[in-house]
């Protein structure tokens, strides 16, 4: 007898750990890779998910609780029985919440790439899964030291005590963070969007879980919280189908009624005239102080930000050629004074009287 049993004892322990190791072995040699040939031909992913599961926690800890069992069937101390049911609770722990993340991890995964969501998008899940791991963690230690006989009660009543000081004096990180969630699930923008919000705009780099980073036109970083980001109006620029286009066309008061006719023609023409361009309207819209103004609507069909400026400066090049031929001035805003009396032209022969002597003023062109 040997610290308390007997050679067979240890040599029947030791076989069993043995046998024990070999059939797991064989188990993920043999079974498992004839299981994994035939869910390939599967439509479901589930099937792949409780393999992976298996493989990598069930089985292993399968072997690790069977051993635990064969050694605490010797006749050992009640210290080392205590020790090894804490080992054994520990190793449970792991496992499990182990277990429970991979599952979990595993199908959102799966769900994000069968819905096409972007390589960014699921790296966004890290910050996502930072916080389930913490939780389930944190549960799986609670439920640990309940099963070990500790009276977890009083912890989490303390737990909670502490838990509103810290969220009080967190709140700025907690508000970010609950942010955080809004933006991943709700989805208001992605990396690489361009976006305006308030008096910033910029190309979306990163979204973290406290802060998102853009990177502006100018080539500055800047660093907004989730909160300030989320209390504004966001324009996502990267999400127009269109757009539009919106101008004023102003020309003199010397032009006349038949050519003012044909500027809304002459206008469609050159719009219609570009690639991707849908001609809206052309009116004459106003007769204003020192002009006469058309206004001039039509839509781009691309969200592109250069195509959109080529084509508006390509439109106005050639309003500017066509007007030009057909001798339409524009408006600019001057004013033509035109004198009588000494000042200017001589008073008609024979009128003497100075209030003929006045001037005159006429609306220029804006």
């Amino acid at each position: 007898i040997y610290w308390g049993n007997t050679v067979q004892a240890y040599l029947m322990a030791a076989a069993g750990i043995f046998i024990t190791w070999a059939v797991i072995r064989t188990l993920r040699r043999v079974v498992l890779k004839r299981v994994a040939k035939w869910i390939q031909n599967t439509d479901t992913s589930f099937d792949d998910i409780l393999l992976s599961v298996v493989e990598k926690y069930v089985l292993p800890y399968v072997y690790l609780f069977i051993n635990f069992h064969i050694i605490t069937d010797l006749n050992l101390s009640a210290r080392t029985l205590k020790i090894l049911t804490y080992a054994m609770a520990f190793i449970t722990l792991y496992y499990g919440v182990r277990l429970v993340i991979h599952a979990i991890t595993l199908s959102i995964n799966g769900l994000m790439k069968r819905r096409n969501e972007s390589a960014e998008r699921i790296r966004q899940l890290n910050g996502v899964m930072i916080v389930v791991k913490a939780l389930l963690w944190f549960i799986g230690f609670i439920v640990m030291l309940g099963n070990l006989g500790f009276d977890v009660r009083a912890m989490i009543t303390g737990l909670g005590v502490g838990g509103i000081a810290i969220a009080l004096a967190a709140q700025t990180v907690l508000g970010d963070l609950f942010s955080y969630f809004v933006i991943f699930f709700d989805k208001p923008f992605e990396i690489g969007d361009f976006v305006k919000t308030g008096a910033s705009s910029g190309t979306i780099e990163q979204i973290g879980i406290k802060t998102t980073r853009l990177r502006s036109l100018d080539g500055e970083q800047l660093v907004i919280s989730n909160t300030d980001l989320l209390k504004t109006t966001i324009h996502n620029y990267k999400r127009l189908e269109r757009r539009r286009v919106v101008f004023t066309i102003a020309v003199t008061y010397h032009t006349d009624a038949d050519m003012l006719r044909q500027i809304p023609m002459i206008v469609r023409e050159i719009v219609e005239s570009q690639a991707d361009t849908v001609f809206d309207r052309a009116h004459f819209s106003k007769m204003d102080v020192s002009s006469l103004n058309f206004d001039v609507v039509y839509n781009i069909d691309s969200p592109d930000y250069t195509k959109f400026m080529d084509t508006q400066q390509t439109v106005l090049l050639k309003l500017i050629d066509g007007f030009r031929e057909r001798g339409i001035e524009f408006a600019h805003p001057t004013q033509n004074i035109y004198l009588k009396g000494k000042f200017g032209k001589a008073l008609p022969q024979g009128d003497t009287n100075p209030a003929n002597a006045t001037s005159e003023t006429s609306s220029g062109d804006q």
